[in-house]
């Protein structure tokens, strides 16, 4: 059995948050963006791909060796080879980090068809064997599971949830949609409910929590440990401050339009972006206001005239008018516009 507590929480008594890993989104640069304005509890990497010749992504280890968020971090892997997967956990836990997270959901198409991610919900005896050697050679650190409800159906999950407390796993992070669903459709948090009952470790809900209030309603509804917030907190870095106002029964602290442009310029100016090409550093900001639009305004006029922006000055005098236009507004507490 697992003997490795989980690290300490910011506030202590209050529910856990955390940084959901996000692809492409969730470098050392983004998080220490996030914990500029209010860290969760625990952030997790980006994926370490993991195959036969994998080695060690640099990039994605700097998220690791450069930590300066003072927040516990977890580092993700994909993959499905079992030697691979043990090489590579053992390689992660010779840096500081909180533990080693195994990636059972990442719902893209070119991702489950290796049978990884969201793949492995398919197969529960390769998931069996996974999580055995894993926790074989993780034994000082905490070992993690991120997955979602199932694959098409549900008809793997129990089962599932059965491995996490064989093989002793530390947290699971739990989406609460299948793997087919992706993004859309509701969440089933009754699922997420049902989790809780069934495994001996805490359990982060994930899925379409965008704001403090939802974060209460989803942990009263199922009695989760704690919640993770993907998507949601690229639109709004304050949301884990928030939630543990709301979590306090504190009222909650208003953002300034104003303040959102200084967000928007600090994405801006990620290390990489001098040496981007123009339409390159468009593109990368423009992910980002995909999800900042949608608190802005219900009209989706914004979300609209950012995407039909072609230069970073049109782009950036679109921000400059719509957040800087009455100094006196406020940033939404939920978003206006649905993804």
């Amino acid at each position: 059995m697992s003997q490795v507590l989980l690290p300490p929480l910011l506030q202590k008594d209050l529910p856990i948050t955390a940084l959901a890993p996000m692809q492409d989104v969730t470098n050392h640069w983004f998080m220490k963006v996030i914990a500029h304005y209010g860290s969760p509890d625990y952030f997790f990497t980006e994926y370490f791909r993991v195959n036969d010749t994998s080695r060690l992504n640099r990039s994605l280890l700097a998220a690791i060796t450069e930590n300066d968020t003072g927040r516990p971090i977890f580092a993700q892997m994909i993959g499905e080879s079992i030697p691979d997967l043990v090489r590579t956990a053992i390689e992660l836990c010779n840096y500081n980090i909180a533990g080693v997270d195994l990636n059972m959901g990442c719902p893209a198409p070119r991702i489950y068809r290796k049978n990884v991610g969201g793949g492995l919900l398919l197969s529960p005896e390769k998931v069996d064997r996974i999580l055995r050697e894993l926790r074989s050679a993780v034994s000082d650190r905490l070992l993690t599971v991120k997955m979602r409800v199932g694959f098409e159906n549900t008809d793997t999950f129990y089962s599932i949830l059965d491995l996490i407390n064989r093989h002793s796993i530390d947290l699971l992070s739990l989406h609460g949609r299948t793997v087919k669903d992706m993004y859309h459709g509701a969440v089933k948090y009754d699922l997420i409910a049902e989790a809780v009952k069934r495994v001996d470790c805490p359990v982060l809900a994930n899925g379409n929590i965008h704001s403090a209030t939802t974060a209460l309603d989803v942990l009263s509804q199922t009695g989760a440990a704690g919640v993770m917030v993907g998507r949601w907190a690229i639109g709004n870095p304050w949301l884990f401050n928030q939630i543990r106002q709301a979590l306090r029964g504190e009222p909650l602290t208003p953002v300034p339009l104003v303040e959102v442009r200084n967000y928007i310029d600090r994405l801006w100016q990620t290390p990489t972006a001098a040496t981007m090409p123009m339409r390159s550093r468009v593109g990368y900001l423009k992910m980002f206001l995909n999800y900042i639009a949608m608190f802005v305004d219900e009209t989706g006029d914004f979300l609209r005239r950012m995407r039909q922006t072609q230069t970073e000055v049109e782009l950036l005098n679109l921000c400059d008018r719509v957040f800087l236009d009455d100094l006196t507004k406020n940033f939404a507490l939920a978003p206006s516009l649905s993804l």
